[in-house]
């Protein structure tokens, strides 16, 4: 009788030390998800080279982008696409003459609408003013904050006759906080190409 109570009283034990340990692991904890992680990015070297090609424009653009013409079945004649293949980026150029005063206008309107039809996704969108006189390059560049499907727009004219506009985008879901070291690597170079810009 003994033994059988003594049988009973270790299983009792051994179940309720059990449970406080059962209870002990499920416990009241403050539980954080870890945050997502991105790969690791090795940046190339900052190497510049000239682009001449058969357009009426000239600037530098680094070594380890390509131009190519923009294949799209409304482009037109010097719309040029510079591809940033090992981060999925492209700065698309749109170059148009300009016929007219009217035209001028339009197309500045233009700009200006296709920059701020990113405001749904943006948290703001600053314009600095763009103007070397030595060469008649004038134009605004657009920084668009947040997680926009472009972040760097900008235009660039001789108020005259020539024109072309710039739009940078990423071939990746808009998240500021895992493109934001390649986007400030490559807003480098958009600066660089908008320092060494000039009409042929």
């Amino acid at each position: 009788m003994d033994t059988q109570r003594n049988t009973s009283v270790r299983h009792a034990a051994i179940i309720l030390i059990a449970l406080f340990c059962f209870a002990a692991c499920t416990g009241n904890h403050d539980y954080s998800p870890k945050p997502r992680g991105y790969f690791r990015i090795i940046f190339p070297k900052k190497e510049y080279q000239q682009y001449d090609g058969g357009c009426p424009i000239s600037f530098v653009y680094p070594k380890y982008a390509k131009i190519e013409p923009d294949k799209n079945a409304d482009a037109k004649p010097c719309w040029l696409n510079m591809q940033f293949p090992q981060f999925g980026g492209t700065l698309h150029l749109s170059y148009e003459h300009i016929n007219s005063r009217k035209e001028f206008d339009e197309l500045v309107e233009d700009a200006h609408k296709l920059s701020f039809k990113h405001t749904v996704k943006a948290t703001g969108i600053d314009r600095g003013v763009i103007t070397y006189p030595d060469r008649n390059v004038y134009g605004i560049y657009y920084t668009i904050d947040g997680n926009a499907a472009s972040a760097v727009q900008f235009f660039l004219t001789d108020s005259t006759k020539n024109y072309i506009r710039g739009a940078l985008y990423f071939n990746t879901e808009p998240r500021l906080d895992s493109i934001q070291p390649v986007l400030n690597f490559v807003k480098q170079d958009v600066n660089v190409m908008i320092k060494s810009f000039r009409w042929k």
